[in-house]
């Protein structure tokens, strides 16, 4: 060949794969989204990233990355040729020769290790842009809607949205993107491997049958049929690699669960009982790692066979024509060469069967997530309408989930800077009735009237944020930039003002504070927040009556125009409310005045 032309050629060859390939990619993509069902959950999660209506930048990231593909395909082809030559050169004992190739693999190396730098750098900006989009999509479809509360609601719902979005998008990028360059890479470079083995090939007397080009047809043959095989054998782990995932993500969330509520199961000498529960998770992943073991024996077992008789096969089928001198030595190795990169791409879906397995898996993870995050957003909401710091409602009725009436028709309206006390047996819907009032309750009907903005919720446990204890009194607003002496007061009037020095110390609070101290931090989040309607759900259940008493009247002291909705048992509550709302079951309900 002449190597004063290659340059040109090798340019002419990537533009004219690069066409046609660009144009059976984009047909190969429509046909899938079209035709498959993995197809359709790739489109579901990724479809708007690649739209030239949100930007071109993807788009040309991914046509600049099959560039960079096809032109190593190309190197690979011109490094074979160098091959064929350099071994004609030994062969002819030509010195001047032989250094005229190593030169020439001097610049070819020199673009090999470039093209590959580059390519790496291409691939790995592309996939965390990438990475950074989808895990804001997925985040956007978590938070909006409140669906990552009201997902408890669905009947079936996708595990662990937590491992779906931090682990299973890394997954599906990677192996989006290698997967999908590998197929094409191999798809092509066996296109121009083939014409190479095409060339070098001869006729193969068989049983009295001469088979011309033997070569070509006896390595597709053999990788048909090797692929046949494999698909057969490792069809299992599809299933087993979801599985896997699903039960490490079981595991560790009950040891999450396990640290959370390590005090409560201390106190229940509940150690035991988690420990048999973690041993019968962790005992699914080890039963589960053997099938995988023993399924992967065999089948990398059968792929190993496969790939080491391919070693010697062209040798043994060329030999004859060596031998003859009706080839060179150069010809002999670009020919086992040949045959075996031709080889490797032609077993690419069987060597990547794992790969894919793993793929379809995380596939269906993500789509699993994405449909339960519609089906939570989708469930019915209560009709809530504004009308200034009014809080009514109007013919309202109250569900559970499976259809039982908690109550019916009620109708009232709370005076701005009144207090209601909700009583009632346990179970009778107090909670739900505020969580219905917090719009995250799905099975309800009527009206509800409050302000959009301005509210607050206290729960028995309250929620306190990483970082520092600063952090946790303002939540869920931000510490001002000039606090001065606001935080410390307040610390001060909830008789948390030990804990002063320690207002920018970050540690997990909810882990170093009492329960009673905890719902003390939480009156100081009403007294800084101002709400106009403040919403407490047994919050001082874990305060004396003396420092229950003493926050509800800093709480109408310091906040005379707060509305105040209690949710309690106790009757020492009755004192600071001016109304009280008894629940008294089978959708009953009573309004009274406690004074």
């Amino acid at each position: 060949m002449n190597w004063n032309e290659e340059l040109s050629r090798s340019l002419l060859w990537v533009a004219k794969a690069y066409g046609i390939t660009c144009l059976l990619f984009v047909l190969a993509v429509w046909a899938l989204v079209r035709l498959t069902s993995w197809g359709r959950q790739f489109w579901q999660l990724s479809g708007s990233y690649f739209s030239l209506r949100r930007s071109a930048k993807p788009l040309l990231g991914l046509a600049l990355i099959l560039l960079l593909t096809l032109a190593g395909v190309r190197l690979d082809v011109v490094l074979s040729n160098w091959s064929n030559g350099l071994y004609n050169s030994l062969q002819q004992l030509n010195e001047s020769l032989f250094w005229s190739f190593v030169r020439i693999f001097c610049v070819l190396a020199s673009i090999h290790v470039l093209r590959s730098l580059f390519s790496f750098y291409v691939n790995q900006s592309f996939s965390i842009h990438w990475r950074a989009w989808l895990n804001e999509q997925l985040l956007q479809k978590l938070l909006q809607n409140d669906s990552f509360y009201r997902l408890q609601y669905l009947p079936q719902r996708s595990d662990n949205p937590d491992q779906r979005i931090q682990q299973d998008v890394s997954s599906f990028v990677g192996s989006s993107l290698g997967l999908s360059m590998g197929v094409v890479g191999s798809l092509v470079s066996t296109l121009a491997y083939t014409l190479i083995l095409w060339n070098l090939s001869g006729p193969l007397h068989l049983l009295g049958v001469d088979i011309p080009r033997a070569m070509v047809f006896a390595v597709f043959l053999y990788v048909l049929i090797a692929t046949v095989l494999a698909v057969k054998i490792g069809r299992p782990l599809v299933r087993l690699n979801f599985l896997n995932e699903q039960y490490n993500a079981n595991y560790r969330y009950l040891l999450v669960r396990l640290l959370e509520y390590a005090e409560s199961i201390a106190f229940y000498a509940g150690e035991k009982v988690e420990g048999m529960l973690l041993r019968s998770r962790f005992g699914q992943i080890i039963h589960n790692n053997w099938r995988i073991v023993f399924r992967s024996l065999k089948f990398q077992g059968f792929n190993l066979i496969v790939s080491q008789t391919a070693v010697v096969f062209p040798l043994i089928v060329q030999a004859h024509r060596f031998f003859s001198k009706q080839i060179t030595l150069g010809d002999l190795m670009q020919t086992s060469q040949a045959f075996g990169t031709l080889h490797d791409n032609l077993s690419f879906f069987r060597n990547a069967y794992d790969d894919f397995a793993g793929y379809r898996a995380v596939l269906n993870r993500l789509s699993g997530y994405c449909d339960s995050m519609q089906e939570a957003a989708a469930l019915p909401r209560p009709d809530i309408r504004s009308d200034g710091p009014r809080l009514a409602l109007e013919n309202f009725s109250l569900q559970a989930p499976d259809g039982r009436k908690l109550l019916e028709q009620v109708n009232l309206d709370i005076d701005s800077g009144s207090a209601l006390l909700i009583r009632g047996a346990s179970g009778c819907g107090k909670t739900t009735l505020l969580r219905s009032l917090a719009g995250l309750w799905p099975y309800s009907s009527g009206q509800i009237i409050r302000p959009q903005q301005g509210l607050m919720f206290l729960s028995q446990k309250p929620y306190l944020p990483g970082g520092t204890l600063r952090d946790a009194l303002y939540y869920p607003a931000s510490p001002p930039a000039a606090d001065a002496q606001d935080a410390a007061s307040v610390l001060q009037a909830v008789q948390l003002g030990h804990l002063q020095a320690r207002l920018d110390e970050e540690r997990d609070w909810s882990q170093t504070l009492s329960l009673g101290e905890q719902q003390r931090l939480a009156f100081g989040r009403l007294l800084l927040n101002k709400p106009a309607i403040a919403f407490l759900d047994e919050a001082s259940s874990a305060l004396d009556e003396g420092l229950e008493d003493a926050m509800y009247r800093l709480l109408r002291q310091q906040l005379p125009t707060t509305t105040v909705i209690s949710v309690g048992h106790r009757s020492s509550l009755l004192q600071h409310h001016g109304l009280q709302l008894e629940i008294l079951g089978n959708s009953r309900w009573q309004l009274s005045s406690t004074r």
